[in-house]
């Protein structure tokens, strides 16, 4: 595993003189406390700064700041490199906010010279192109699969006296590379892949910054598992991420013993599918080192489990519902147990649990108000369980967070249409109406609008990126729809064809067109697949992860 110090507190990096190196900006379309937290981010320091012959620095953009170098306080317009991570939807704006602030042209057609605008992350192998007018290249991919040679790459090119164009033709061939324009598409997202052991996670993410700023306090965050072997058919991290990937134990002993963080977060997609969670809760007990866990799955909860995590001070379970009913659920791939659940919620009310709070998603596609009776029942079914509001005999109270479906790309729902704000204000108050008879339950609800702002993005082309570029002028995407022409519902109100051509077809991730296609009329028909096989992708081949086909 490549590892590179970490700093806790205010331990700062090293500030690398240019001389002879390839000055980088890695930037991050937030604060310092959404820096501190983000694994992805921290995974591309850790690589980059590993190499000498780089002078890399951290950027935080903040709102209505110009952009400068965390360490040095060099301006963003000194580094020749500038690469951004791109983890939501919602981060265009932020990212064009940023080169607006530090004077750089705004588009790529109008930066002939230096800098490369490079961008990164999960929406480099989601859909990139709301944003693609205004980057010269892309890393699809996971960083440990190449970034750091591209990156080398660049280096030796810039050095030699190269233009910027030279530069950009010179690795638009290499893996994982997209440069508009001249890579050839689709590009295959790049994949860090362990030797002989497919099903390992061969360079887990950690904390590079261990800060008191950090959205997650003080608390050193590790990956022990990458992609989620479930494939429900809402999310985009069960698709792009595969093939599901599980870290060793002795590797992240090892990790924790030459780091000694005080407190450590555990983060992964199905943490209780890792065979070896408890032994290592219990090594990190033993050792009196603090530790939370970022989710469980209602059929991973055990007593054991949950003795474990209330002698570390765990107060609020967190568990997702998705959606209202049965039916939607198994139309859903959502592999839940009902009777699981209430094990789960009567468990955490024997145990001393104070909170439950319960993820749902409503909005979709075939929803009818009868999955929110069976919702009602469900509810009064947990609220018995865990005996819900009825003072120390059981959780005090539970909070039900409900979000619309928001359909991603590269997932079966990438076809679907998305949810009216009518349809999902009425969804909203039949969930409330749920809840009106239950004591101690609360609901929590996303803005409808901004969730169908999510959705234009995700869905978009690059003909939203004037909509981006308004939006810096006028300070936010809901100002700046109110005078773009485009038509939100082209984007969003329709069933997508079989054979439509979509924006992210420039990528590639590795899961074919025809599995998620197959998977989309199974939703349909409300029938169940089965998860990925722990003996990997090559004892199974249906998505097409490994066999180049059409994954039949």
């Amino acid at each position: 595993m490549t590892r590179a110090k970490v700093h806790f507190g205010l331990d700062r990096p090293e500030v690398r003189d240019f001389g002879g190196r390839l000055p980088v900006a890695l930037a991050v379309p937030g604060d310092v406390g959404l820096a501190l937290s983000a694994l992805g981010w921290q995974a591309a320091w850790r690589l980059l700064v590993a190499d000498p012959s780089l002078a890399v620095e951290r950027v935080f953009c903040r709102p209505g700041q110009a952009p400068k170098a965390e360490d040095s306080g060099r301006p963003l317009t000194a580094f020749p490199v500038i690469a951004f991570s791109l983890c939501y939807e919602e981060d265009y704006l932020p990212v064009a906010a940023a080169l607006t602030a530090a004077g750089i042209p705004l588009t790529r057609a109008a930066r002939p010279d230096f800098p490369i605008i490079l961008g990164g992350g999960p929406l480099s192998f989601l859909n990139p192109t709301p944003l693609l007018p205004a980057l010269d290249m892309l890393f699809v991919g996971e960083a440990e699969a190449g970034l750091a040679a591209v990156l080398a790459a660049l280096r030796r090119l810039a050095l030699a006296g190269a233009d910027k164009a030279a530069c950009l033709a010179a690795v638009a061939d290499m893996p994982g590379v997209l440069v508009p324009g001249r890579s050839r598409t689709p590009v295959a997202r790049a994949v860090a892949a362990c030797p002989g052991a497919a099903t390992e996670l061969a360079e887990p993410a950690h904390s590079c910054f261990v800060s008191g700023h950090a959205a997650f306090r003080d608390m050193f965050l590790v990956e022990v598992n990458r992609g989620c072997p479930y494939g429900c058919r809402f999310c985009a991290a069960g698709y792009v991420y595969r093939p599901p990937r599980q870290a060793r134990l002795d590797a992240l002993q090892a990790l924790i013993e030459d780091v000694s963080p005080r407190k450590v977060g555990l983060v992964g997609t199905a943490l209780t599918d890792w065979p070896d969670l408890l032994p290592f809760l219990s090594w990190l007990q033993a050792r009196g080192t603090k530790f939370s866990l970022s989710s469980v799955r209602a059929d991973g909860i055990t007593s054991e489990l949950l003795a474990i995590l209330r002698e570390v001070g765990l107060r609020t379970l967190t568990l997702a519902l998705e959606a209202p009913g049965e039916r939607l659920r198994r139309a859903a791939n959502k592999h839940l147990s009902v009777e699981a659940l209430l094990r789960a919620v009567s468990l955490a009310g024997k145990h001393g649990v104070n909170h439950l709070k319960f993820y749902l998603i409503v909005g979709w596609p075939g929803e009818v108000p009868e999955d929110f009776d069976e919702l009602a029942l469900l509810l009064r079914d947990i609220a018995a369980a865990a005996s819900i509001g009825h003072g120390k005999r059981g959780v005090a109270h539970a909070t039900l967070s409900v979000n619309p479906l928001v359909p991603k790309p590269f997932t079966p729902m990438q076809w679907a249409p998305m949810a009216s704000v009518a349809a999902i204000e009425a969804a909203y108050a039949r969930v409330r109406a749920a809840v009106k008879p239950l004591r101690g339950f609360k609901v929590e609800v996303e803005n409808a609008s901004a969730a169908r702002l999510q959705g234009l993005l995700a869905r978009g082309d690059e003909a939203l990126f004037p909509l981006v570029a308004q939006a810096v002028t006028a300070g936010s995407f809901r100002r700046a729809l109110k005078s773009w022409d485009g038509d939100i519902a082209a984007y969003l109100d329709r069933e997508r064809g079989k054979d439509e051509a979509f924006p992210w077809d420039i990528v590639d991730i590795g899961v074919s067109r025809e599995f998620l296609w197959r998977e989309w009329e199974r939703y349909r028909d409300g029938v169940t697949t089965a998860k990925c096989p722990p003996a990997g992708c090559q004892a199974c081949r249906r998505c097409g992860i490994y066999s180049g086909g059409d994954g039949a």
